[in-house]
């Protein structure tokens, strides 16, 4: 077993760094599969918390697909209010998580000594809620949110961790719905539990729901010694409200805790009620988000032919660029991230003249940056602004060109839609291959 894997409970153990930047403390935690430890990392001296997964046990059941989506979902939702996946590494035997140590504990705690004044579970609820939209607003449902999965930060700020349940849009069946039971009985929503499709949204908001709950009263809406019983307190929607909650409080919750999912609120909607905007201090969706751009190379900074000739892009590169397949490594051993690109049989000019014409049909602005390089703006504010999407045509042989895209403005999960949605479809015609496909057509 090398260095970086030697893990020892043993707070008095000698000093352990792992791959030469963490030095790896206490055990803060364990579960069934994963141990978190407090760690240090030795360059910035900040604070982390390292999750140790051991890969035997999670192939053995079956459960590396879900490592794989808890890394994509963390690396998808990175808010003031939520956790924060700094990196992820592995050896032959573990992976290891390393995040953001928040070192308040959790919200649960609180809650164990009682229920909390109205102002503080507000300030609570009000956080939960733009964490949860703005996962909601990247595809992402949490699916087990409940007051131990709230850890506080020094400054009393919530955040959210514990994405091991969640769920992104590929999960969805043709029914548009997700169908695996998961979470925690006393917070999850009465769809969940009847073994049916459901709205992992939907489901979100219930259980944030039951949180509130939670945190105004010190004990659960629908708790009984007898599971079954809790189960059709849980159907039926039957709780009863403390006399010392507001009435605002109450009407919210009664909006909240709506069996069925069709007719419960919905989060904008949450957002305007009365209860919610008192003492709000800021614009729930107005956090300014710095998310992790690709980190690439500069391909504009690739070798030229001339003024008149659409940029050379080097053959290896290309080839490296399209391979197709997936594989964990590249989760765990780099940070690069490749951009939307396609290979096409067409003129450069041919190309661009299509992308002028895509351009217009989705209304978007077109301009040009150089003779092969463009810029596609939307004329809708989005939840950050107007998106702009950069394209660029690279020469690969006399007859084969490539394009790739970039975002240079706006948000990276509507751009991400707008390329899978608008895009793709839209240029099939002058489409050899996509980036990663297998089976490329000869057209």
């Amino acid at each position: 077993m090398d260095e970086a894997e030697q893990q020892n409970d043993n707070t008095n153990c000698p000093r352990n760094v792992l791959f030469g930047k963490y030095e790896m403390g206490r055990l803060l935690g364990k579960g069934t599969f994963a141990k978190v430890y407090y760690g240090k990392n030795l360059v910035t001296g900040e604070s982390v918390a390292i999750k140790v997964i051991n890969k035997n046990h999670v192939k053995k059941d079956g459960l590396m697909e879900q490592i794989k989506r808890e890394i994509s979902v963390m690396r998808l939702v990175r808010h003031p209010n939520i956790v924060e996946l700094k990196e992820v590494m592995a050896t032959k035997q573990k992976v290891f998580f390393v995040m953001e140590y928040v070192k308040g504990g959790e919200l649960f705690a609180k809650v164990l000594k009682g229920k909390l004044k109205e102002d503080v579970a507000r300030k609570y609820f009000q956080q939960l809620v733009s964490a949860v939209d703005f996962c909601h607003s990247r595809g992402v449902s949490h699916r087990d949110l409940k007051p131990e999965n709230l850890l506080l930060d020094e400054n009393g700020d919530l955040k959210v961790s514990d994405f091991g349940l969640s769920a992104l849009p590929e999960q969805l069946r043709n029914d548009g719905l997700l169908h695996t039971q998961c979470g925690t009985p006393a917070y999850v929503a009465p769809e969940v539990l009847r073994k049916k499709g459901y709205d992992g949204a939907k489901a979100d908001i219930w259980s944030c729901g039951v949180i509130l709950y939670v945190l105004l009263a010190g004990y659960l809406p629908f708790q009984d010694e007898n599971v079954m019983k809790m189960y059709r307190r849980v159907f039926k929607g039957e709780y009863e409200f403390p006399q010392w909650f507001s009435e605002d409080a109450k009407r919210l919750i009664s909006k909240l805790l709506v069996v069925d999912p069709a007719k419960r609120i919905s989060i904008p909607e949450i957002m305007k009620s009365p209860w919610f905007q008192k003492g709000l201090t800021r614009p729930i969706t107005g956090f300014s988000i710095e998310e992790n751009e690709e980190e690439v190379s500069d391909l504009s900074a690739k070798t030229k032919s001339d003024s008149t000739s659409p940029p050379f892009y080097n053959a290896f590169e290309f080839i490296s660029s399209m391979s197709s397949g997936f594989d964990l490594s590249s989760l765990f051993e780099s940070k690069r991230k490749s951009r939307p690109m396609f290979t096409s049989k067409c003129s450069a000019s041919a190309i661009m003249a299509k992308l002028q014409s895509v351009a217009k049909k989705l209304n978007f602005g077109f301009s040009l940056e150089k003779e092969y390089k463009a810029k596609m703006q939307g004329r809708v504010e989005g939840r950050k602004g107007k998106l702009a999407v950069v394209a660029e045509v690279f020469e690969v042989a006399p007859e084969l060109a490539v394009v790739e895209f970039s975002k240079s403005a706006g948000d990276t999960f509507e751009y991400a839609r707008f390329c899978d949605e608008d895009v793709r479809p839209a240029l099939k015609d002058i489409v050899w291959s996509w980036q990663g496909e297998s089976d490329r057509q000869q057209l």
